[in-house]
């Protein structure tokens, strides 16, 4: 068909019999690959024939195979909403879908949702809260680690840089010398990006890091519905576009929230992810993969321009082109990372404070408890004996736990990312480590101290429930007859924080830029 017959037959859809509800309540959304026509209580999607190069729906045998292929992938994360795939056929009175006779095209059949809902719709409506970030985390990170196939064959090196510069190329091909004055400067760091990280890439998939991920993870392909987070509108059309590193996957939405100015929402959504996973070692390649969600995104925008004609939305493309490319080239820039550590006894807010800080000052964060119980092979919502000297806390294990936490520390800043250590650190011996850490890399360090009284302290571990930390009040009672205290050469990088009453944010912040 000629674009004038795909044009007819989505029109004649829209009014067509086959689908449930009235005609006059349908309504139509297009992207630069598809149709999907929502009606009544379904959603019924018809792939463009369109050959993109990163994706061919050129002829009919091909449509129907990836309509077959975006059923069974969206299964995996939406099985209650993708339904099956259907018929488009035509009679004298027009198109159908599900009709008899020899089908002109197909259509993958959804149940609808609200699409109010949409993240990018919520986002817009300021309706997005840390909670509904947290449930996504945690349903990424279950589906990565838990529910997808691993490759150690896909995801060489050149096929992680190969798609990288096609956004280029394609870009400038269909905008034809009309490209942001940053492309010159972005297509060049993304080549030395890919020489340098080159033998990184490699590492990842030997280490089988490369998994059949949804490979489309941005707000606009998320929903929060009664029964909770919803991801849909996977990638089925290139299985290079798919089978990627999970850190790749991640990279769309921290860098989606980034690019809608809400950078708090993308660092509460990144470290709860890896919280999930413990996958520090991997955030050198965070900056590379945002950038290349960042450029992919131009590149639709681009493809957009081209299937445009002037007034009908040609100039909103342009403009979206020109922002994620300043996007990605805000996430080219040289960061000035620093070392934070907490102090505190149990039930002072360590973690509280910390979960906030990490929001506001943009840095990631690494929680002994989580990191304590994935060291012994125990699931972080697990519960274990928190007796003091016994089980999983006796002083060796303890020991093994600040050694680790270390390696993650330096891992994360050898990425370019600040780092917020949340552990009780209630030792000099403990925190010396990390100090001479931040001194020999030249890096600003400093001791959060958080402090509450001991009467506030005990009413918040008593009332503890369903927390990651396994201490109790014996484990308090403990703390309180041993503390020592920080030494008086600690006194000049100290941050302390009443957690008793309401952090004068603008001061904490400025005393982190301090240094």
């Amino acid at each position: 068909m000629n674009s004038a017959d795909d044009g007819t037959m989505i029109e004649s859809l829209r009014k067509s019999s086959s689908l449930g509800g009235k005609p006059f309540g349908r309504r139509l959304l297009e992207t630069h690959i598809s149709w999907v026509i929502l009606a009544g209580d379904f959603a019924y999607k018809i792939k463009k024939p369109v050959n993109l190069g990163f994706l061919d729906f050129s002829t009919l045998e091909k449509r129907r195979h990836y309509c077959e292929e975006e059923l069974r992938l969206n299964q995996r994360l939406a099985a209650e909403y993708y339904l099956d795939v259907l018929p488009v056929t035509r009679d004298e009175s027009g198109w159908r879908i599900g009709g008899e006779g020899a089908p002109v095209d197909y259509a993958v059949r959804m149940k609808r949702f609200q699409t109010r809902m949409r993240l990018d719709r919520m986002l817009t409506k300021k309706k997005l809260r840390g909670h509904h970030l947290d449930a996504f985390a945690g349903l990424v990170a279950d589906f990565h680690m838990h529910r997808v196939a691993v490759s150690h064959d896909r995801g060489t090196a050149e096929q992680v840089c190969a798609p990288a510069r096609d956004n280029f190329s394609q870009i400038r091909q269909v905008l034809d010398g009309l490209e942001p004055d940053v492309f010159p400067e972005l297509e060049e760091w993304n080549a030395r990006a890919c020489k340098r990280y080159w033998h990184k890439f490699e590492a990842r998939r030997k280490q089988g890091w490369i998994r059949e991920c949804h490979g489309d993870l941005h707000l606009g392909n998320m929903a929060w519905t009664p029964s909770g987070p919803l991801i849909f509108d996977c990638i089925e059309f290139n299985p290079d576009l798919r089978w990627i590193d999970v850190l790749s996957e991640v990279a769309f939405l921290v860098m989606d929230l980034h690019a809608h100015e809400n950078e708090a929402l993308a660092w509460r959504f990144l470290n709860r992810y890896l919280e999930r996973t413990g996958d520090y070692l991997g955030l050198e390649l965070l900056p590379f993969y945002l950038v290349y969600r960042a450029m992919v995104r131009a590149k639709i925008a681009a493809i957009r321009v081209s299937q445009l004609t002037l007034g009908t939305g040609l100039a909103g493309e342009f403009l979206k082109v020109d922002h994620y490319c300043l996007v990605a080239r805000g996430f080219t820039r040289t960061r000035s990372p620093r070392l934070l550590i907490t102090h505190g006894l149990s039930g002072s807010g360590k973690s509280s404070f910390s979960a906030q800080l990490m929001q506001k000052a943009g840095c990631i964060r690494i929680r002994s408890d989580v990191e304590r119980k994935r060291l012994f092979n125990l699931d972080m919502d697990e519960s274990a004996r928190a007796t003091p000297g016994s089980g999983i806390y006796t002083p060796e294990a303890s020991e093994r736990v600040y050694a680790h936490l270390l390696v993650l520390a330096e891992a994360v800043l050898d990425a370019g990312f600040s780092v917020i250590v949340d552990a009780a650190f209630l030792r000099e011996e403990q925190r010396r480590p990390f100090m001479e850490l931040a001194q020999a890399k030249g890096m600003p360090f400093l001791i959060v101290a958080l402090q509450a009284s001991p009467d506030v302290l005990r009413k918040r571990v008593a009332r503890r429930k369903y927390d990651v930390s396994d201490a109790d009040l014996a484990v308090l009672e403990s703390q309180l007859a041993n503390y020592a205290g920080l030494s008086p050469g600690e006194q000049d990088v100290v941050l302390e924080v009443d957690t008793q009453t309401t952090p004068d944010w603008n001061s904490i912040l400025a005393r982190l830029e301090k240094g």
